[in-house]
């Protein structure tokens, strides 16, 4: 910015403003002096701009971290709804691109929502089947100490209450299975391809015939 600070460039755009409006200086925008002034003004009124915008965001995620709901932020922000609020919030990060490829971010951000939400529904009907396979592979004997640590994670997952959280464990233990204990990791296989599925389809009904 070409003033110190933002601060800095709000007293020297107000002191503009306040002498346009009170025509205390009356060749403000009447001769190449009072023309470069103004151009000026504007010049630091965009620049302004830009610095301020990038706050927003800043302040948005803080609010966020000492857990402020959408909801709340939403009419700080001035929308209507807590949607509308998280949109702005994506809409604002730095992309690099132009505003399709914004539009792209929110809408990949909704996609992989709308797959999460899937998964973690197969995962609620499949439960059983989950748990029963977790126990089994958390149980196995003569792993490496790195299959063991994944072993222990799939074992700690299976006191919570999600059983969706068992899909992440059992992926990395896979691999630790597949020398000594085919059987169970071709059924891994089988389970997280089913979920994996799930999601590929939500997300491809989400687009019929590549349109939203």
């Amino acid at each position: 910015m070409s003033q110190d600070s933002p601060s800095e460039a709000l007293r020297h755009l107000t002191a503009l403003l306040e002498r346009i409006r009170t025509r205390q200086d009356t060749d403000v925008g009447t001769d190449d002096d009072g023309v470069g002034r103004v151009l000026d003004g504007l010049t630091l009124l965009r620049e302004l701009r830009t610095e301020l915008a990038g706050w927003e965001p800043e302040l948005i995620a803080a609010a966020r971290r000492a857990g402020a709901s959408w909801a709340q932020l939403a009419p700080a922000l001035g929308v209507a709804s807590r949607q509308a609020a998280e949109r702005r919030y994506l809409r604002l990060q730095s992309t690099g691109g132009p505003e399709t490829t914004m539009e792209a971010r929110v809408q990949a951000t909704r996609d992989r929502r709308a797959g999460d939400r899937a998964v973690t529904a197969w995962a609620r009907q499949n439960s059983a089947e989950l748990r029963q396979l977790a126990g089994q592979v958390s149980a196995v004997g003569g792993l490496s100490a790195a299959g063991q640590r994944e072993a222990e994670r799939v074992h700690a997952e299976l006191a919570g209450n999600d059983p969706a959280s068992l899909l992440g464990p059992l992926t990395d233990l896979r691999a630790h299975l597949a020398d000594e204990h085919p059987a169970l990791a071709d059924r891994i296989t089988t389970v997280t391809a089913d979920a994996d599925q799930r999601r590929r389809t939500t997300v491809h009904n989400r687009h019929p015939a590549g349109h939203d």
